[in-house]
């Protein structure tokens, strides 16, 4: 025990022990002036160095039930109704049966009739006394104001107690652990100077006024088990999309926010979608009944119909069919969020333009699939515009995320034309994985719009990047608000 050291609770508990004797832990937590849970902490400590020994000694302790409660602030069953007959002179076995249980009077008759109380006539409760009787509760007393155990009674009390057991609900017991410490043998000699005062903290006045220097302090033991400290943190799929903004301004793109409830006309019809496309079927969209749309912009509305109709002046020939207002005025949850960046294209003619937002889908959930999920979104107008720009934008962008290895693959979308879809490969899985659409818009989107030259959009979800990134095999699991994810996921984002 060369160089043994105490923390100020263990020197009290040890400095109790010397003055006063072993003892139960109550007893030494007053003598040392500490809390009882104080006393625990430092027993333990005391406990692992070898320096006392700890008996634990178990009792049957008495308790009050619920029965025993009601019988000490209003009477025994019997009792009571013994005095309502006694002071009626006769009640009827009915009546009596209004004031409690069936079964509990069906015993209190029968221990007042035993008792000579009362007796029965013609289902008639008589009384046989005209004074009103009461039974101790001395006992019961005895055990609501204090830990009582069967050795502290005496017989009369525990003849009493034998009763109250075979009445279900008066007395209970309860297992009661004491806990009684005293001194190892021999081990005085081997403790430090008890009246040492040691600090356990350094403080800013201490060092600045040089107290610090007179001043004995605790020596730490820093291989000793600390609990787990969970720090304030943001979810992960939030660190992801803030993470993915600011990559996105890095880039030079402005942030756009738009609604989530738009019409049919902006969610589909304005990106060339035909109105019989399975796309806009209520299996795959959610619709919102009751709510009509009216686009403000009728020459607007115009283009788009003439556009789906036979191309209008796009040099398509559109999808030859009677286009239809009444199906462009429903109003649905949006489905992507081009509908937002086709909007603001519209509005402004040019610029770099991204959105980030929830996306609604009518899907059965499952390990790779949610009927919500948030969406990225981006386009660039007024620029040069061209295909192997667009994966030049993606490359970079993946880069930031930590992708190095990316390729495009062709592929069809109704309003890109030429179309792509971006994959990287993840280490993780050591597999190709298809992340992201991507294209140039086709005339029938811009044109209507009132755009001129070619503009180059993207979008992806951001779920399934976050299970890559997150170590994720199940979607569902960003929704569940696990704990054991939510504190231990590894921040994968620091800086740009």
């Amino acid at each position: 025990m060369d160089n043994l050291s105490l923390h100020p609770l263990e020197k009290k508990v040890v400095k109790a022990l010397l003055e006063g004797g072993e003892g139960n832990i109550e007893h030494v937590a007053a003598l040392a002036g500490i809390s009882i849970d104080q006393a625990r902490r430092a027993t333990e400590w005391l406990r692992a160095k070898g320096l006392i020994r700890v008996e634990e000694k178990r009792e049957k302790l008495l308790m009050l039930g619920e029965s025993g409660k009601m019988a000490l602030l209003y009477g025994f069953p019997e009792e009571r109704i013994a005095n309502l007959v006694i002071e009626g002179g006769s009640i009827s076995v009915q009546d009596l049966g209004k004031s409690m249980d069936k079964n509990e009077l069906k015993a209190a008759l029968g221990r007042a009739v035993k008792n000579g109380w009362i007796e029965i006539k013609n289902g008639m409760a008589v009384a046989k006394t005209k004074e009103k009787v009461k039974i101790e509760k001395t006992l019961l007393d005895k055990i609501a104001n204090g830990a009582t155990t069967e050795n502290q009674l005496n017989a009369s009390e525990l003849k009493n107690l034998e009763e109250l057991l075979r009445r279900p609900g008066y007395v209970e017991y309860k297992d009661l652990i004491k806990t009684n410490i005293a001194l190892e043998k021999g081990i005085t000699q081997s403790l430090p100077d008890l009246n040492v005062a040691e600090s356990t903290t350094l403080t800013a006045e201490m060092i600045s006024s040089g107290k610090w220097k007179d001043t004995v302090f605790s020596k730490l033991d820093i291989s000793a088990p600390a609990p787990p400290v969970f720090v304030p943190r943001i979810h992960p799929l939030s660190e992801l999309i803030e993470y993915i903004k600011e990559v996105m301004v890095s880039l030079g793109f402005e942030e756009v926010e738009g609604q989530i409830i738009r019409s049919s006309f902006w969610n589909f019809d304005v990106l060339f979608t035909p109105q019989d496309h399975p796309a806009r079927d209520m299996h795959d969209t959610f619709y919102v009944e009751g709510l009509r749309f009216n686009e403000s912009d009728k020459q607007l509305v115009e283009r788009v119909k003439e556009t789906h109709q036979n191309g209008w002046v796009t040099g398509s020939t559109g999808w030859k069919y009677n286009w239809n207002a009444d199906i462009a005025n429903k109003a649905v949850l949006r489905t992507h969020t081009t509908t937002i960046t086709a909007e603001q294209l519209y509005k402004t003619k040019k610029g770099r333009i991204f959105t980030v937002g929830r996306v609604f889908r009518n899907e059965k959930p499952d390990f790779k699939h949610l009927v919500e999920l948030h969406q990225l979104d981006a386009v660039v107008a007024g620029e040069e515009v061209s295909i192997s720009r667009l994966m030049g934008f993606l490359t970079a962008f993946y880069s930031k995320l930590g992708f190095k290895r990316v390729k495009f693959w062709p592929t069809f979308f109704p309003y890109t034309e030429p179309s792509m879809q971006s994959m990287i490969y993840s280490d993780k899985l050591n597999d190709w994985i298809e992340l992201c659409g991507m294209g140039i818009f086709r005339p029938e989107v811009t044109k209507p719009l009132g755009l001129d030259g070619p503009v180059m959009a993207w979008g992806m979800g951001l779920e399934r990047l976050a299970m890559l990134i997150y170590d994720i095999d199940d979607i569902r699991e960003l929704y569940e608000n696990r704990l054991s994810l939510l504190r231990n996921y590894r921040p994968f984002f620091t800086s740009l």
